[in-house]
């Protein structure tokens, strides 16, 4: 998501008092600690927890490390249950400790089998992405948290792709975020631990101040809007999703229809390489991406495509943010049919 123009404004303002070490005594380091103080009480109220039990961190990936390894270290135990779709900040976070859980062919978390996984007495935690960021795909977290509750296990969600944009679950112990995905400055995350879960801080978080303030005012501007600005995007994916179907030949829309965000779509073309695809869509002044952007330059297939069983490959990933409007959408559908098009008959197809 773009910056959000509040946030370069509160960045700025906050260079000028949120300069000084929050941690020290001094007049200036003060101000530092009262601005701190302030953005954590902020992003706290919008995320329901209480400013006591929220971290920030050096960015998403920085605090999903930060969970998995501060309830490894207090709980003394290395498993970590996690579905087989979650980001790769999680996966690479739980390493070789780890136990992934299927997901069905919309890429919804198989509940029995995250059942049976979380009830061993080896397992430190469970993770559970609120949405998936490739298709969309709303997890049913609550439900997962009662499971994981009544095995004793802590749940952590990664919410990046929902804070600030959807309603967020409840019943998690610990919720990971990044402020680059609400329109905050990039290297700066939230980390949110419950009262009662058994976590230890595995290393001591930055103090960015001005950073902090421009993510809790980025938050602030977005979670005012955004009731309204999801219909509007939900609406348009909806547009999407239909029209791709009905004037692509070929083509497989992946995600629930339903039980999704309302701003990413993703389909699959067959017979078309996407990397040449997303090619010619940037030279029609598109900016997509095919699958996730963390695994884009590995050129392995998505990781999230092949665990729900859907084509890994001609894919095509759209996400809509504040920026776009209906006329954007119009003409990417009316430009997308003749670049498949192309693309095939390049070759061969």
């Amino acid at each position: 998501m773009p910056p959000h123009p509040v946030a370069r404004q509160a960045f700025l303002a906050a260079l000028d008092d949120g300069w000084a070490d929050p941690g020290r005594l001094y007049n200036p380091a003060r101000r530092s600690r009262q601005l701190l103080d302030a953005a954590r009480a902020a992003v706290a109220e919008v995320l329901g927890t209480r400013p006591d039990e929220l971290h920030f961190t050096a960015g998403g990936t920085d605090a999903v490390r930060r969970a998995v390894e501060g309830v490894r270290r207090a709980r003394g135990l290395r498993r970590v249950v996690h579905s087989a779709v979650e980001h790769s900040a999680v996966i690479k976070a739980a390493g070789d400790a780890a136990v992934a859980v299927p997901v069905s062919l919309t890429g919804r978390v198989d509940l029995a089998a995250l059942e049976s996984a979380v009830g061993s007495p080896e397992v430190a935690m469970a993770a559970l992405q609120s949405a998936n960021h490739e298709v969309g795909t709303v997890q049913p977290v609550e439900a997962a948290a009662r499971l994981c509750a009544a095995a004793g296990v802590p749940l952590l969600v990664d919410a990046a792709q929902s804070i600030g944009r959807a309603p967020l679950p409840t019943g998690w112990s610990l919720l990971a975020g990044s402020a680059r995905k609400w329109g905050g400055p990039a290297g700066v995350g939230v980390l949110a631990v419950r009262k009662g879960t058994r976590w230890e801080q595995p290393w001591e978080p930055p103090a960015d101040v001005p950073s902090a303030v421009a993510a809790a005012a980025a938050l602030r501007a977005v979670h005012a809007a955004a009731a309204a600005e999801s219909a509007r995007l939900s609406a348009l994916v909806e547009r999407i999703r239909a029209t791709v179907a009905a004037t692509v030949p070929d083509v497989e829309v992946v995600g629930d229809p339903d039980e999704r965000l309302p701003h990413i779509v993703t389909f699959s073309c067959l017979y078309v390489d996407g990397e040449v695809l997303l090619h010619a869509l940037d030279r029609a002044g598109f900016a997509v991406s095919s699958g996730s952007a963390c695994t884009a330059d590995t050129l392995q297939p998505s990781h999230v495509l092949a665990a729900m069983g859907v084509l890994t490959h001609g894919n095509v990933r759209v996400s809509l943010h504040g920026g776009v409007s209906a006329e954007d959408v119009d003409r990417f559908l009316a430009v997308l049919p003749g670049l498949v098009a192309d693309v095939r008959a390049e070759l061969g197809m």
